[in-house]
This record gives C-alpha cells, sequence and structure tokens, in this order.
C-alpha cells in the first residue's frame, strides 16, 4: 500500500463525543479538513459520557500535563457560545479541607497551581462560607480557591465544536455503528459501519468506554477500565429559590468524603466517589436504541444504587444542613473510564500504522488532548510533552484484563485520595521481581513499586550503620516512603562498596548491518566507536526536543546494547528502524547489578582474570567476561559518582551473580542499597532523570546535556532544529535552564513539583529533589530562568518559603576523581 498523503488525508473518528468533536475542530482548524466523524448515537447527544458529565473543571493537577489540557480546555470554551450562551461558566472552583492532612493536601495543591501557572489560594474557613454559604464552617479547616476553574457545558461545546469543523469541511455521522477495521500491510485502510465503509488514511477511536470494543476490531488493546459512579440531584432547596443562572457559586469538592457539588439553578448535583468501585464490561455495554429499550436514559446511564448512596448521603448533610430537610430527586450511575494509572490513553499504534487513540479523557481535559493528538498527527510532535499519556508506556505486564480491571478500579478508589509521590500501589503486588529478590528479602527490603517491578529502596538490615550519623529528622510527609538508613548507605556507597539493583532499568539490543547507521542518524553522539566503547547520547525529535537519553555499549561491530528508559523508546526506535535493523527488548531476560564504590574494584578484581585497572578497563568502556563462574558484560559507568561497574547477565545466572558478589565482598564490607540512597547520589552528581527533569519540552542544551550532542556529526534526527537555537543563542546562554539549588537550611527537604520564587514571583519548579547526604544539604533541581550562582531564591513547600541558592555543579567530585581511578 503506497504511504499516506502528504496533504488532505482522509482522517475517520469514532465517536462524537466531546473528544471526537474537539479533534475534529483542531484537525480541520490546521488544514486536515477531510475528517469524518461516526457516531453509533444520535446527535447532538450520543449517550456515551459527554451526555451525563456534570461538567466541573478543576485545572490543578500534580500532572504538568493533565494541568496544560485543562488549562487550554478552559481558555478554548470560554471563547466558544451556542445561541448566545457561553460553553464555560468560570463560577472558580473551591476545595474544602475538614482534616489537617487535607488542609495540608490543599497547600500542596496550591503549590502545584504556582508551579503550572494557575491562579489559586489558600482561603479561610471563612472565606469559604462567603464562597458557598450552604456549608457548616465550624467543621472546615480552610479551602483552596481557584477563581478560574468553572463549568464546561460539554453538550455545548460539542456543538459549537462541531460546526466549526463543519464549517471547514468535516462531516459528522450519527447512527452509524462501527462494525469493523480494515487494514492492508500493516495500516489501517478503512472503517466498516452497519451502514457502508468509510476509506481512512488515519482512524482516530474516541469512543470512551467503548474504546476496547474499537480496539478489539483493530486489534490494538486499549488499556482502560470503564467504572459506575453515582451523580444525584436533590430537590429543590428553599435557599436556591428564585436562582436566574445555572450556577453562581464555586464548583465544591468535599474529598475528605469523596464528595463534589454543583448547583443546577435551584437543586444541587452532588457526585460520589465514596462508593466501592462499580466495574462495567465495555463489551456489555448497550448501543443507544438498545438501551432506550430497556428502560435506560442513555447507555452511560445506569441505575442509582441506593445502597451505594446511603453513606454519602449522611456526609452531604454533615457538611450542608440545608439538606437535612431535602431528599434526593433523581440519581444515576454514570459510566466513564480509568487506565491502570489515572492518565489519558494518546497516540499512534505501532501494530496498525494510522491507528490512533484518544480514550479515557474526560471533559476537564478534552480539547487540551484533542489540540495535543491534532498536533500530533499533523505535525509529528504535540507541543507539550505527552509522555505520560502514550500508549506505549505500559509494560506488558500491565496490559492484561485483570490488571487493567483491579488498577482501573483502584484508581476510581484514589480519586480524591491524599497521595505521596512515592506511594506505591498495593495489589497487585509481587509482579516482576529481579533474580535476587528472595535475597533482598532476606536483607529485609522495603519495596517501592514502578513499572510493575519490585524496587528496594533500603534494607532494614543496615540499620546498624545509622548508629553515629547525624541525619536531620523529618517532617511527615516528606518521612514517608524514607527511612535514616539511606543515609547509611549512601555514605557505605561513598566509603566503601554497595551492590544495587539496577534490573528494572530497560535493556534493548540492536544488531544488524545497518545497526550503527541506524543508531547514528537517531541519537545526538558519536557512536562511530571501537567495539567496547559505551557512549551517553539523547534521542531528540525534529524540534530538538529530547525524547529520551540512552547509554549505548557497542559490544561488536554490528551489535549494541542501549540502555533506554520506557516501552515508548523501543517504539521510536522500532518505528524509524530499516529492514537490515532487528531491535529486541532483552530487559526481562536479563539483570544487572551496580557495583559502586572505592572498594568496587577490590571486590571485582579477584573474581576474573580480566584487567579491571583503571588502565585495562576505562571509564565507559565495555567488556564481556566472566566473574566467578558467571559470563557477564561489564561496562564501567556509576550514576552514583564512584568508581564501579554494571554487570548484566541472564536472568537465570542473576541468583548466582548476586551471591557471587556477595561473598566477594564482605572482606570488604559491602552492603545492598537502594534507590533512595541510589537517588541522593545521582542527585549530587547532577545526572539527570528523563521524564522528571528533562522531557521533549526541553533542548539539551538548556537541560545541561548538551555534551552529548556532536553538533559535526552528519544528519541526525534534531539536528538542523538545535543549530537554529544556537544560531539564535550567538553563543549567550540558554534563557531558562535546569538549575541545581541547595536548601539553605540543612534540616529542610522538598520532594519535587514544588515552585520556585524569584524576587517574590514564581519562576519555575522544582522536577528532582533529595537529601544530599554527602552534602549536607537538599539538592532540588529547578528549570528557571538563566540565573548566577549564589542567587538567593525561595521554594514554596507546604505553604512556606524555604531558601535556597542557586550552586554550580557538579556538586560533588567536579573533577570526576572518584569515578575515574
Amino acid at each position: 500500500m503506497s504511504s499516506t498523503p502528504a496533504t488532505h488525508p482522509r482522517v475517520v473518528v469514532i465517536g462524537a463525543g466531546i473528544v471526537g468533536c474537539s479533534l475534529a475542530d483542531e484537525l480541520t482548524a490546521r488544514g486536515w479538513t477531510d475528517v469524518t466523524v461516526l457516531e453509533q448515537g444520535p446527535l447532538p447527544a450520543p449517550g456515551g459520557s459527554t451526555s451525563h458529565a456534570p461538567g466541573l473543571v478543576f485545572q490543578t493537577s500534580p500532572s504538568k500535563t493533565l494541568t496544560a489540557f485543562a488549562r487550554y480546555t478552559v481558555e478554548k470554551f470560554n471563547s466558544l457560545e451556542v445561541d448566545g450562551v457561553s460553553c464555560f461558566n468560570p463560577v472558580g472552583g473551591l476545595e474544602l479541607a475538614t482534616t489537617p492532612q487535607r488542609l495540608a493536601d490543599l497547600h500542596r495543591k496550591a503549590g502545584y497551581a504556582a508551579s503550572w501557572g494557575i491562579r489559586g489560594e489558600i482561603v479561610s474557613a471563612a472565606r469559604c462560607k462567603e464562597l458557598w454559604p450552604l456549608i457548616d464552617e465550624t467543621s472546615v479547616l480552610g479551602g483552596f480557591h481557584t477563581p478560574d476553574d468553572g463549568l464546561a457545558r460539554a453538550l455545548l461545546a460539542s456543538r459549537a465544536q462541531m460546526a466549526r469543523a463543519i464549517g471547514r469541511g468535516a462531516r459528522f455521522l450519527d447512527r452509524h455503528t462501527v462494525t469493523g477495521i480494515e487494514q492492508e500491510d500493516g495500516r489501517v485502510t478503512a472503517v466498516v459501519t452497519d451502514r457502508g465503509s468509510f476509506p481512512a488514511d488515519h482512524v482516530v477511536s474516541a469512543a470512551g468506554f467503548w474504546g476496547p470494543v474499537i480496539g478489539r476490531m483493530a486489534g490494538v488493546d486499549v488499556p482502560l477500565q470503564p467504572l459506575a459512579h453515582q451523580y444525584a440531584k436533590t430537590e429543590q432547596l428553599p435557599e436556591l429559590a428564585g436562582s436566574q443562572t445555572e450556577a453562581s457559586k464555586p464548583i465544591l469538592r468535599f474529598q475528605d468524603r469523596d464528595l463534589y457539588f454543583r448547583e443546577h439553578h435551584d437543586r444541587i448535583g452532588i457526585g460520589s466517589y465514596a462508593h466501592k468501585p462499580l466495574p462495567v464490561d465495555p463489551f456489555g455495554i448497550l448501543p443507544y436504541d438498545e438501551a432506550r429499550a430497556n428502560d435506560m436514559e442513555m447507555p452511560s446511564s445506569y441505575p442509582f444504587t441506593e445502597e451505594d448512596w446511603a453513606p454519602s448521603w449522611d456526609d452531604c448533610r454533615w457538611l450542608m444542613p440545608a439538606l437535612r430537610e431535602t431528599e434526593i430527586e433523581e440519581g444515576f450511575n454514570g459510566v466513564f473510564s480509568f487506565t491502570p494509572d489515572g492518565m489519558p490513553v494518546l497516540g499512534e499504534s505501532r501494530k496498525l500504522r494510522g491507528f490512533w487513540l484518544a480514550e479515557a479523557v474526560w471533559v476537564t481535559h478534552s480539547a487540551g488532548v484533542a489540540k495535543a493528538v491534532a498536533e500530533w498527527m499533523v505535525d509529528g510532535r504535540a507541543s507539550i510533552d505527552l509522555h505520560e499519556c502514550d500508549l506505549t508506556r505500559f509494560e506488558a505486564a500491565q496490559r492484561s484484563p485483570s490488571y487493567i480491571r483491579e488498577r482501573g478500579s483502584q484508581q476510581f478508589v484514589e480519586v480524591y485520595d491524599v497521595l505521596h509521590p512515592l506511594q506505591p500501589m498495593e495489589r497487585p503486588r509481587p509482579l516482576r521481581v529481579s533474580p535476587f529478590y528472595a535475597r533482598q528479602q532476606e536483607l529485609g527490603a522495603v519495596f517501592l513499586e514502578g513499572g510493575g517491578w519490585e524496587r528496594p529502596h533500603w534494607y532494614e538490615t543496615n540499620a546498624p550503620l545509622v548508629d553515629g550519623l547525624q541525619v536531620p529528622e523529618r517532617d511527615a510527609w516528606s518521612a514517608r516512603y524514607w527511612s535514616p538508613i539511606a543515609a547509611a548507605e549512601a555514605k557505605a556507597t561513598r566509603e566503601k562498596v554497595a551492590l544495587y539493583d539496577m534490573t528494572p532499568l530497560r535493556r534493548l539490543e540492536v544488531t544488524g548491518p545497518g545497526a550503527l547507521g541506524f543508531l547514528q542518524r537517531m541519537t545526538s553522539n558519536n557512536l562511530r566507536k571501537k567495539p567496547g566503547a559505551v557512549t551517553y547520547t539523547l534521542l531528540l525529535d525534529e524540534t530538538g526536543g529530547v525524547r529520551s537519553d540512552l547509554t549505548v555499549a557497542r559490544l561488536a561491530p554490528d551489535r549494541f546494547q542501549v540502555g533506554a528508559n520506557s516501552p515508548t523508546d523501543l517504539d521510536w526506535l522500532s518505528r524509524h528502524a530499516p529492514d537490515d535493523v532487528q531491535i529486541r527488548d532483552i530487559t526481562s531476560g536479563t539483570c544487572c547489578i551496580g557495583v559502586w564504590g572505592p572498594l568496587a574494584r577490590d571486590l571485582v578484581q579477584p573474581l576474573t582474570r580480566d584487567d579491571f585497572s583503571h588502565e585495562g578497563f576505562g571509564y565507559f568502556r565495555a567488556k564481556e567476561t566472566c566473574l566467578g563462574h558467571v559470563p557477564v558484560t561489564a561496562m564501567r559507568l556509576s550514576y552514583v559518582g564512584e568508581l564501579g561497574w554494571e554487570l548484566y547477565t541472564t536472568a537465570d545466572l542473576g541468583l548466582r551473580l548476586w551471591d557471587t558478589l556477595w561473598e566477594a565482598g564482605r572482606r570488604h564490607g559491602v552492603i545492598a542499597a537502594g534507590r533512595s540512597a541510589f537517588n541522593s547520589l545521582r542527585l549530587e552528581k547532577g545526572y539527570r532523570a528523563w521524564g522528571t527533569d528533562m522531557t521533549d519540552e526541553h533542548n539539551p542544551f538548556e537541560a545541561g546535556v548538551g555534551f552529548a550532542v556532536r553538533m559535526d556529526k552528519d544528519g541526525f534526527v534534531g539536528q538542523e532544529a538545535l543549530q537554529r537555537t544556537l544560531d539564535g543563542l550567538a553563543g549567550a546562554e540558554p534563557a531558562r535552564r535546569l538549575t541545581p539549588l541547595l536548601l539553605d537550611d540543612p534540616a529542610a527537604v522538598v520532594l519535587g513539583k514544588e515552585p520556585v520564587y524569584v524576587d517574590g514571583a514564581p519562576a519555575g519548579y522544582v522536577t528532582s529533589a533529595s537529601y544530599g547526604y554527602t552534602l549536607g544539604r537538599c539538592v532540588a533541581y529547578a528549570w528557571l530562568p538563566a540565573l548566577a550562582t549564589g542567587t538567593g531564591v525561595h521554594i514554596e513547600y507546604f505553604g512556606e518559603k524555604v531558601p535556597a541558592t542557586v550552586a554550580d555543579e557538579p556538586l560533588f567530585d567536579p573533577k570526576m576523581t572518584r569515578i575515574r581511578r
């Protein structure tokens, strides 16, 4: 089949809810006007989640990306109207705290708002009462008021965007039920419905909770779980009698009881997340007409379950005494979608080229998601970082139907919970374990979780090493999922030697006659080196944004081992690989131990006949050798700033490798160390974590990784854009940069995502932060305007302004003498 036409591609969008309508508007605005939107129900209210959505738009989220989606949605809907009625009612938002823990969380949320550019402030209980007179302020400790939040009129916004898209050439066809997706040579060719077929170069599934059904037709799994959610309306309230507007008070959250409220003229609408999860089988949801025939208002509206509502109704009446004299007039259980991590599922499937997902999207984020997906389709990339939403982000172990159901249901439970940034999921665990898991358990490992992997954060058997250390006490929040044992493990790494389980880091094998040329083209650094060389390099997009960072070891002329970050890296490389290159994910079949510390060579050298001296095994070099009975690939790398090696072997030999190193290390005082110490040590050295410290929103020069770019190399992705960036700088510093900060108070800590103030105004935000036990100060990296070393700033931590100072990097061992010895 021929490739997609460069101009006027044929696009079929499945689903005319708020996402499908928004996407049609955004695509046609960018010149892609051959757009057909297919909907199985009637327009303009086809019966999906959009048709019953209460429309609350709270913009602030711990996710910078979700906040950007919501901000654009507010801006866009504010600019749209139908028959003189605005598509957005900016009544503001108010979140209440009735417990000290929630009030602290609202302070943290106010910090997110400042970091991401949303107006908001913490207000008193009296001010909460002014904003919502029906509440009993004696039970309220305070609130978070966001004046630019409000109510999206989702059906009106759908109509407005539909009209604009139609005006540019799009067509919307209701009563068309999709029955199949046609494909040829791995590319989508048409959408089949009960009323005919529609040729397509691109198909976008914006079917909401029907997404898995459409995905199955295309042979693409869609990791979302529909769940039912209770929503009720009260009888008329005397206190709201005579209301001339749909709503005038802020949308209200009472998260301590998993409730939210909004006005409906003289009634109050109430939503509850307090009930048990009510998962719905997407393959069992009735089409529109069948739902109506079964006395359902619409497919997304299930019967109200009174028994689930009773406790929430008591909580409503406790908060609002006026409700004690009224009853619920109507209610329903509305269906909407959750993913295993609570984020949308966006992007093009590699299994079926031209088949896109725009799923698990709430009204809050709808226009922002549509804009990003339209940019992605038309321009090849979105203008904001989408790695948290990329459909390829889930590991294979996270895509099973049982995992999706269990984790999606838990996301429902946790919608309004106070969640710590390190808080791991509780189930299903353990899911993925390294070959060292049994030994780690024997050493009292405290595991957190990431990507399904059990990851030791510290080991309780190291507790005696804390004696005599001066470790500052922590506040209750930063002390969660932390132990002073991390300080002891960091100290042991700096002074002796430690073993780190690096197995969860992704490993790819790239082979074939064209492997070198392919990797040269795809990455920023020069890989044309002799076998045995290891190179730190970057994956860039066409705009020069940092898609990922890689460690590439050339093990043979046509064989490379690539240390990557996520499944998205595999997807990106595989999309661009020529026929003479093979890419294989070898993570699950292999394992890795980091052996780091000044005694690392003393531990490893007696186990091998090969020369592990500095002269015989230089920094950023690799060797295939044996340690004892275990064949390993040894790479002289260190992400903790100490002498050492990453040692790779097959999973079946992993336990033997651990035992070999452990026994050899006893005389040197070897310990096992966890991710908590690792993160502290890597920040002292200024090593970046992709996805946290830098994303494709940043170029290498401002991110501080320009050393990994060889501009004199021929033809790599992003090169031309970087050259334009350099020409624009003309030798000057970038206007913003990833900046190292040291907190002034030796006892102070921050955790990440806090706003940073310069001259009293928010100027940026923290990415990574950890206490630097070697330095005796908390280290925080932050995106800020270019600031001179020694400049004083303030980081807002739970409402308190914590002083910090811009520092030079690397903060520890700037001459690299400890690594290169």
